[in-house]
């Protein structure tokens, strides 16, 4: 039997984050935690959330430390912001960041404890606090996965949680929030989600709903990336990217995902590196490997990227 999880909401496409707050007020929340980082906090993007929310006087709070590798001393910070200010729901704002940071805050507001107390697979008992996640880059799929990771500062280690109760209510895909991302930035983001699709192809946990996902991922990518790279502000090229990870992400959901991200993982607590650049780096190191085993996945990659096979 194949679970496949999915939130419950999911909106996608140009302009959809001015709609957040019709959801909101539907869903009768009254005060967000609004987590995000610094540099989203100091960007033209935070006022195109806060925006719709105001509109609908939703009230909230903003807690912008959180690292690009999000550490417990960040989860702990948020959780108290949360407490302080009786906040019923979260919302992530970014890159994976805030988004597994959110995830580790949710879990303990209903569960109590510690971020380690929740390492490995569905450690937690009560459903989390609700959130929205907003993302700003195409790359991660933290906003609509059960994964999360959070770095213990003590360790240098970063503790990876699988936890069905982590599920978002809803998750926010708006290409227009992702216009001005660098082409450095873009890239590298655009790879994770490359690792993403690629991985959940080729691990024993692929089926044949998440193998077509990840097909699909990898084509879009394939072709769309080089556009998104050279123009930031092609919007059909962004929207494309925003549907190829959602369908990634959408595959290592339910699939799982590879020894890349397990390496990545670790590179990037011990040496501070950006996951995403810490996948590009292994991902083809890991799959040489890998196509020596399941020669006939990776045909399905060659397709999917446009080559001969």
């Amino acid at each position: 039997m194949s679970v496949f999880y999915a939130p419950a909401v999911n909106l996608i496409g140009r302009g959809v984050v001015k709609e957040i707050g019709s959801y909101i007020k539907g869903y009768g929340y009254k005060k967000a935690l609004l987590v995000t980082d610094h540099f989203i906090a100091k960007s033209g993007i935070l006022p195109k959330v806060t925006a719709p929310l105001d509109a609908e006087n939703i009230d909230y709070v903003v807690y912008s430390d959180v690292d690009p590798n999000p550490t417990v001393k960040n989860v702990e910070e948020g959780l108290a912001a949360l407490k302080e200010n009786g906040c019923d729901f979260i919302i992530s704002l970014g890159d994976g960041s805030p988004q597994d940071a959110v995830s580790s805050i949710s879990i303990l507001a209903t569960n109590g404890g510690r971020p380690l107390d929740y390492e490995v697979v569905h450690k937690s008992e009560k459903t989390g606090l609700p959130v929205i996640a907003i993302s700003t880059t195409t790359g991660t799929s933290a906003e609509i996965t059960i994964n999360y990771v959070i770095t213990d500062e003590e360790r240098k280690v970063k503790m990876v949680m699988v936890d069905k109760n982590s599920l978002v209510l809803m998750s926010v895909n708006d290409p227009e929030l992702m216009v001005s991302m660098p082409k450095s930035l873009t890239t590298a983001t655009s790879l994770d989600a490359l690792t993403h699709a690629i991985e959940a192809l080729v691990t024993p946990g692929a089926y044949a709903a998440t193998k077509k996902l990840s097909v699909g991922a990898i084509e879009l990518i394939k072709e769309y990336l080089p556009r998104a790279v050279a123009d930031g502000h092609d919007l059909e090229a962004r929207e494309a990217m925003v549907n190829a990870i959602f369908l990634g992400g959408m595959a290592f959901n339910n699939a799982g995902l590879g020894y890349v991200h397990s390496m990545a993982h670790q590179h990037g607590a011990v040496y501070h590196l950006l996951h995403c650049v810490c996948c590009a780096m292994t991902l083809p190191i890991v799959e040489r490997e890998n196509a020596k085993h399941v020669l006939a996945t990776f045909r399905d990659v060659a397709k999917g990227l446009g080559l001969h096979t």
